[in-house]
């Protein structure tokens, strides 16, 4: 058993269209570094994104890897809700121990 959180790996990551102005106001930078800011007339403006054919492919991957089985949700509770759940120590200890290898093997590299 391993753990895996492949939202922190793609985080930032959406596949939205649209998405509308937090304020009215945008900033730019000018020639010579200087700030300049216009202030929108109460307009909504919305910048349309686009993703690659790779991006959208990854996208997809990370949904469909943290799908989960809902039958399978299902039975654990009753399990537990009944008194009958039991748990391998020794499956959740190598999962911690593998997640734990794989956390210091990315820091080295």
């Amino acid at each position: 058993m391993k753990i895996n959180d492949p939202l922190k790996k793609t985080a930032g990551l959406t596949t939205g269209g649209t998405t509308p102005a937090a304020s009215g106001a945008s900033a730019t930078i000018g020639k010579g570094g200087e700030k300049t800011e216009a202030v929108d007339s109460g307009q909504t403006s919305a910048v349309n994104v686009q993703l690659s054919s790779q991006a959208q492919s990854l996208a997809s991957q990370v949904a469909s890897a943290s799908a989960f089985d809902a039958g399978k949700v299902e039975e654990i509770k009753a399990a537990i809700a009944s008194g009958t759940f039991k748990v391998d120590a020794e499956k959740v200890a190598e999962g911690l121990i593998d997640t734990v290898r794989d956390l210091i093997q990315s820091r080295k590299g």
